[in-house]
């Protein structure tokens, strides 16, 4: 009972701050033109006070709260703790279309176990005022009503979500774009990965896949599609550690296999 009173407690705290971490965020979003953002890595790598001012939220009310759970933040980077407990966090997921005034953008809250399982989820879409959540072992649900993906769909009837960045050769992405095109698939490209994987959960989607993430947008969606009976390869895959990141797969049961052979496929000829 104990590991269960420990989840609990944390999820409780993890959706009031989820909620603040919200009002924040759609406060800054509403007064953009006052906003400073600089670049990271490049132009379409950036961060906005926003992201910064998230995060520092979560991350104090968290230490308030279990001063030794660990925490890794996109902005802040990893502090270790003691308890076994780590939280991940993207304060603001898609901060190049939040800062462009598109509504996809999320904000991510996982919690992890020492076995580095992911516990429960949290993803709240703030303009839309949509919270995806799961419990492992318990479901996941949107609004508090149970979530499934959509067993039903092919790749050439669903919508497969294709996430991109600067971090991977172009051709990484345009080769898997080509080959779903041609074999009469289509996708979309939200500009965040959360909410897109969150939203293959809902059944929107049929398929998300992305050759680089990191684990903070994708550990809480990752759990939310399992326990929406989708499939969620390995993540970050084998000879990567967490703070790497790696490829990420999540799909429908029935999408899994065409998909990943499509991707093996345009690897095989790129090499």
């Amino acid at each position: 009972m104990k590991v269960a009173d420990d989840i609990r407690a944390r999820l409780d705290l993890a959706r009031d701050i989820i909620g603040e971490a919200g009002r924040l965020a759609l406060g800054h979003f509403a007064d953009r033109a006052h906003l400073g953002i600089d670049a990271k890595l490049n132009g379409q790598d950036v961060v906005s006070a926003a992201d910064r001012g998230v995060e520092t939220l979560i991350r104090s009310s968290v230490a308030a709260a279990f001063p030794d759970d660990g925490f890794l933040g996109e902005e802040y980077g990893l502090q270790k703790g003691r308890s076994g407990w780590r939280w991940t966090v993207d304060p603001i997921d898609g901060t190049s279309c939040f800062v462009h005034g598109l509504p996809s953008w999320c904000i991510s809250v996982a919690l992890s176990d020492a076995d580095e399982q992911t516990r429960f989820g949290l993803i709240l879409a703030p303009v839309s005022g949509e919270l995806y959540e799961a419990v492992a072992d318990e479901g996941a649900r949107l609004n508090g009503q149970p979530l499934q993906v959509d067993g039903q769909a092919s790749l050439e009837t669903g919508l497969v979500g294709l996430g991109a960045s600067h971090r991977v050769a172009a051709t990484e992405i345009s080769a898997v774009l080509q080959a779903l095109l041609e074999s009469g698939g289509m996708f979309v490209r939200s500009g965040s990965g959360a909410l897109s994987i969150a939203e293959v959960a809902a059944g929107r989607l049929c398929a998300y896949y992305e050759p680089h993430i990191n684990a903070w947008d994708c550990l809480a969606a990752l759990l939310i599609v399992r326990e929406a009976g989708g499939f969620t390869a390995e993540f970050p895959g084998e000879g990567r550690s967490l703070l790497q990141g790696g490829p990420v797969l999540a799909t429908a049961p029935q999408i899994a296999r065409p998909l990943n052979e499509m991707i093996i496929g345009v690897r095989q000829r790129a090499s």
